[in-house]
């Protein structure tokens, strides 16, 4: 079972399918496309997955890190979607990835008058999906209301005046997401699906892709028995669907700032009633501050920004709780994903359901919506509907690479699992190249190892990057 991506394989793959038909071609290389071809590769059939640009480089790697059990969708009556949310988010953390994602402890401070039966009735709900879901309570403890001085303890920059108190529940989060979409695409890659990045689609069917060479400029056609478009929000200018982007920002800032360790916080956005803000400590010693949810209009840029508004208004909720005010200087960095949300009609953009759909436009089976967390639903719904096996979906129960015992550095082996010590003996950036399919220095600081969401800590390792990614190329070619 060979998983490494890199280079010369992609040459020999690229090669191979143009001379061929596959059983699946699938479009796009996030966490749903690689989903998508692990499913399909695992149940034995012929895959191939092209990518415009890398792995994970659109949404997949612009979430809030979080595999979460879906009580916001409680809130909103859409107990499917979070009965489903907590299914897979169980999946991750027991069977699949549970070198890739722990359980995050979440407080809920309580300053001054505050609604607090009802949001511990929520996360008592939340709970109650968690034991309906099969999760057990050693993986993700239960809900509990603690005294000031342990929620204190828990976060010490939180706001000692007037505070009664904390909401304390808990949830999944990823080390990183791009990482798990490196580990489906090298998992799908050992069942023998082709992953190949730098390929733009510039016409699709039902039959077959016209295909260019993001590193030669040649274009060729790609035919296939069935096709799957999980371009996320470029999907609709592969065909006919329509789709109402919606942009979720985030702050990077040191946990020192926030004065926070490793419990994230939960927090009310003032004058809004059951909108919240997360504050989100990481394994880097760094914290994320998000998340909004404003609609996008116009082309789809390839890297989105976070407007100056939704800057102040992140560090103004945050710091609402915090016994210091955040200011633009505690800003280390900033990153926003697009939500690819189905146009269901009108209504803000937070207000679309975040429920997966797979539709079938020209021929080609689409799939858009969802949320990171149901990915391995999407996926195995995706390939479903293609017609093309009644082998059912294995990825239930099929561990992903890197689930085991690990030995290697602590920080290395929350990132790569059972990896970590061949990783540890060669550096993270060779790496990438020999095995993670990282193609320029922008793949391994952006996608592999995302030291990119600090300009400043970019900056400082581009060189040594640039070089390192040269020799390992020049060793490939």
């Amino acid at each position: 079972m060979n998983t490494s991506l890199n280079a010369a394989r992609r040459r020999r793959e690229l090669a191979s399918v143009a001379d061929g038909t596959v059983d699946l071609l699938v479009v796009g290389g996030g966490v749903t496309g690689a989903g998508v071809a692990l499913d399909a590769a695992s149940r034995g059939l012929d895959v191939c997955l092209l990518e415009a640009r890398d792995l994970a480089f659109g949404t997949s790697r612009w979430s809030s890190k979080l595999v979460h059990g879906g009580l916001r969708y409680l809130a909103r009556g859409e107990v499917g979607l979070a009965y489903e949310s907590a299914v897979e988010r169980g999946i991750l953390m027991t069977r699949t990835a549970p070198h890739l994602v722990r359980a995050l402890p979440q407080l809920v401070p309580l300053h001054g008058r505050a609604n607090d039966p009802l949001v511990l009735a929520g996360l008592r709900a939340g709970d109650v999906l968690r034991r309906l879901a099969g999760t057990p309570s050693r993986v993700l403890p239960g809900p509990r209301r603690v005294p000031a001085v342990t929620a204190r303890a828990l976060a010490p920059g939180l706001r000692g005046h007037d505070l009664r108190g904390g909401l304390l529940g808990f949830d999944g989060q990823l080390v990183d997401d791009a990482r798990l979409v490196v580990a489906l695409a090298r998992t799908a890659a050992g069942f023998g699906a082709r992953i190949i990045t730098r390929a733009e689609v510039t016409g699709l069917s039902g039959r077959e892709a016209r295909v260019r060479d993001g590193l030669t400029g040649e274009t060729l056609t790609i035919r296939a028995r069935a096709v799957v478009n999980a371009a996320g929000v470029w999907a609709g200018g592969l065909v006919d669907v329509r789709l109402r982007p919606s942009r979720g920002s985030h702050l990077v800032l040191a946990a020192d700032a926030v004065g926070l360790s490793r419990t994230a916080l939960t927090v009310p956005v003032p004058g809004e009633r059951n909108r919240y803000a997360l504050v989100l400590p990481q394994q880097d010693g760094r914290v994320y501050v998000g998340l909004t949810d404003e609609p996008v209009t116009g082309p789809i840029p390839d890297v989105p920004t976070v407007p100056e508004p939704e800057v102040d208004f992140l560090l103004d909720v945050a710091s609402s709780v915090l016994e210091r005010t955040l200011t633009r200087a505690d800003v280390l960095g900033a990153f926003a994903g697009l939500r690819p949300l189905l146009d269901t009609g009108d209504g803000p953009s937070a207000d679309l359901s975040r429920r997966h759909a797979v539709l079938t436009a020209d021929g080609v089976t689409t799939v858009v919506g969802g949320k990171l967390t149901t990915y391995r639903r999407m996926a195995a719904d995706a390939v479903d509907a293609t017609g093309l096996t009644a082998v059912p979906s294995r990825t239930k129960s099929l561990p992903l690479l890197g689930v085991g015992p690990a030995r290697g550095p602590a920080h290395l082996v929350a990132r790569y699992g059972t990896e970590a010590h061949r990783v540890a003996e060669v550096g993270e950036f060779a790496w990438a190249v020999r095995h993670e399919g990282a193609l320029d220095v922008a793949d391994v600081l952006d996608r592999r190892t995302r030291i990119g969401l600090v300009p400043a800590d970019r900056r400082a390792r581009e060189t040594e990057a640039r070089q390192r990614v040269e020799e390992e190329l020049a060793a490939l070619s």
